[in-house]
């Protein structure tokens, strides 16, 4: 067997204490899988004094993570820091200068710095992996990297933050609001740090900034990617989507046609038939098409500390094995720049939630602010409503701009018979 791997851990979180848990465990398969031993030399975190429940004291300890780029005998950095800037990309890329290997779970930091630090492996000789940092237990990456390699691809999309699925599935299963759920899941600890990155998609779309990169050759540039979350769905969002036959997700999708690339995250009406509707709770699920291999469908958990660390040891392995491909699967230098997509250029179907004064000539003033934006309706439904002497007006339109759409939700606000701002989901044919 060959000389064992040297690794040092930056960031002793959930997820680097998953990484030693998987490495001590299963020190003898993965030796045997990896055709040498990987072996942890140095940890560090910002505190050295945390109970984590389980044993460093084989380890050496760095109180600066910084050095661990320069230190003698360590083969790989694994940076679990986490964070866009500050020390974790810091750290990568003096890891990558000193012509060590880097390993990473941090999505926001590839999402946006993705090709400098390929550009940097690819320079130095070493090797970058971050299979981490997108769903967690879904081995999606080296799916689209390795097994559909073959193929071109043109569309992704799937469930990418298992936290806002959780509350979505549980708002459809209670009946109980937005907030009451949140509270739940904020008390289980299901919440990021900064609620905003699970509830405003902005965790989705480090994500899918990096799922397009690997997936079509692009720049990762997640300043492009199109960001909305969850916060104004409501139960009755849930219930009428469900009786007029979809079911409610905060989808990524990317799609790469020509150059053009589209990159956005939002809540929409999906069909509850389609695989991915049925995914429910804390999962994740993906669906990748290709030219030749048609679609392919991926669902596992996206989060936590077994998958990640479980994610994480993979890409140990691999370069424990000697597999040093570029990061994005082409030379860093190959990537491209592509022109975004704005959603503005999307076309499709909408619902629209309107709550409204019951009274005579509403539906003629809201028919017409629709004709108004040439935006045509095939479906609407009037609803009653908690408060006495108002409905909801609850719409399917036929395919339209997104402007168009803006523009009719528009003129319609500014009728004084509504009383709340119109909500609008778009209606995904996937």
């Amino acid at each position: 067997m060959n000389k064992p791997l040297k690794v040092a851990i930056a960031g002793l979180g959930s997820v680097g204490v998953g990484v030693v848990k998987v490495l001590e465990q299963h020190k003898k398969l993965i030796g045997e899988r990896a055709g040498r031993k990987i072996e942890i030399t140095h940890v560090s975190a910002r505190n050295r004094d945390t109970e984590r429940g389980i044993d460093l004291s084989n380890y050496q300890w760095v109180d600066n993570a910084l050095e661990m780029a320069g230190l003698e005998g360590v083969d790989i950095v694994v940076e679990l820091i986490g964070g866009e800037e500050g020390i974790a990309y810091e750290l990568a890329k003096s890891t990558l200068k000193n012509s060590k290997s880097l390993v990473t779970a941090n999505k926001a930091m590839v999402a946006h710095h993705g090709a400098i630090l390929a550009d940097l492996a690819q320079n130095n000789n070493v090797v970058l992996r971050f299979e981490a940092a997108v769903a967690g237990g879904i081995p999606i990456i080296k799916a689209i990297g390795e097994g559909l390699a073959a193929n071109e691809l043109n569309l992704v999309y799937g469930i990418m933050n298992g936290t806002t699925n959780y509350m979505l599935s549980q708002m459809e299963a209670t009946g109980r609001s937005y907030d009451e759920i949140l509270a739940e899941t904020e008390a289980l600890g299901y919440l990021e740090a900064d609620p905003a990155l699970d509830l405003d998609g902005i965790d989705a779309a480090h994500k899918l900034a990096i799922l397009s990169s690997v997936a079509f050759g692009t720049k990762t540039d997640f300043d492009s990617v199109y960001i909305e979350g969850i916060r104004e769905i409501e139960t009755v969002d849930i219930k009428y989507g469900k009786e007029l036959g979809y079911r409610i997700k905060l989808l990524g999708i990317t799609k790469f046609e020509d150059g053009n690339l589209s990159q956005r995250v939002h809540p929409v009406m999906i069909d509850r038939k389609l695989p991915i509707a049925g995914v429910m709770d804390g999962f994740n699920a993906l669906a990748v098409d290709g030219d030749f291999i048609g679609r392919t469908f991926y669902q596992g958990r996206g989060a936590g500390e077994g998958p990640t660390a479980s994610a994480v040891v993979a890409d140990l392995i691999d370069i424990a094995r000697g597999h040093s491909g570029p990061a994005f699967f082409k030379p860093a230098s190959s990537l491209v720049s592509a022109s975004p997509v704005p959603i503005t250029q999307r076309k499709g179907v909408y619902y629209v939630r309107l709550h409204v004064l019951d009274e005579a000539g509403v539906i003629a003033d809201i028919t017409t602010g629709l004709k108004n934006a040439n935006v045509s309706v095939e479906t609407m439904l009037q609803k009653g409503t908690e408060r006495d002497g108002t409905v909801y007006v609850v719409m399917i339109t036929h395919e339209t701009r997104e402007t168009a759409m803006k523009d009719a939700l528009n003129r319609i606000n500014e009728l004084p018979s509504v009383i709340e701002k119109p909500l609008f989901i778009r209606i995904e044919k996937l």
